[in-house]
């Protein structure tokens, strides 16, 4: 006995199958059998008609970097290099600025600098700042990342793997206490600047030419950390004394500041 009225032919040319459960395709809207339910089986029109017009014209502009294939609704180019980037890769050192001066030897002087200190508050009395050797500081760094774990802010996005936390000192110009952040240890450090900057509505104007950049400082020893060295790099240096739970000091300085003077200044 034959059933006319039930079930529907397959909409794809050379199917025309005549199935009981049909399916319609919510880009086309035609009707068609179990193997050709998907748009690619059935070469759907609607596919093939908003693909190309996904980016087209000024809509959006690519990434320089190769291998890249993100692209940004407006144009964000390197005023040094003036090669366009996406956001990922506009900071100077993550797309490796062929305008990018010459690195200069930050790390080296990191360790020599932190004697120095210790050596001057080993003559000091008691009544000055308690943190007088590393063990102090790790421990301090310690006690900090139990108190901030629950409130610290950050890119959800960011692993629990990969997460550090850091008690961030805002520039001596802000009135606003220091706030606790988290962040990717994958990141470099001139990444860092740029996510707190964006988000405490912080000045940040190391991309366009100024004579004073944003630069991250150790709290205690006021050592400069290289924006071009990843996280992780950093607290990898043992002699950099940086740990998860740290407190570091954001400061606009000249560029070629290596220790950030006063740090018993900054509200920590």
């Amino acid at each position: 006995m034959e059933l006319p009225h039930i079930g529907k032919n397959c909409g794809f040319s050379s199917c025309n199958q005549l199935d009981f459960l049909p399916f319609e395709c919510d880009g086309c809207g035609l009707t068609f059998c179990l193997e050709h339910r998907s748009r690619e089986s059935h070469m759907c029109t609607a596919v093939s008609t908003s693909l190309p017009a996904e980016y087209s014209g000024e809509k959006s502009y690519s990434c320089c970097i190769d291998g890249c294939s993100k692209r940004e609704l407006t144009p964000i180019l390197c005023n040094h290099c003036m090669l366009n980037f996406c956001l990922n890769h506009r900071v100077q050192e993550d797309h490796k600025c062929v305008k990018l001066p010459e690195k200069k030897p930050e790390v080296s002087k990191t360790s020599q600098h932190v004697q120095n200190i210790l050596e001057q508050r080993a003559n000091k009395p008691l009544s000055q700042p308690r943190f007088t050797n590393p063990k102090s500081i790790q421990l301090a760094a310690k006690v900090k990342l139990m108190k901030m774990k629950g409130v610290a802010v950050g890119d959800q996005g960011i692993p629990q793997s990969e997460r550090i936390f850091f008690n961030i000192v805002l520039p001596k110009s802000s009135s606003k206490p220091s706030v606790p952040m988290f962040f990717s240890k994958c990141w470099t450090v001139g990444r860092v600047i740029d996510k707190i900057a964006d988000k405490l509505n912080i000045t940040n104007t190391n991309n366009a030419g100024s004579d004073k950049k944003l630069r991250l400082f150790h709290a205690d020893t006021g050592c400069l950390m290289p924006v071009s060295s990843s996280v992780a790099e950093v607290m990898d240096n043992t002699d950099n004394l940086v740990y998860n739970g740290s407190s570091l000091i954001l400061e606009h300085v000249p560029d070629d500041t290596n220790v950030l003077p006063g740090v018993e200044k900054y509200k920590k």
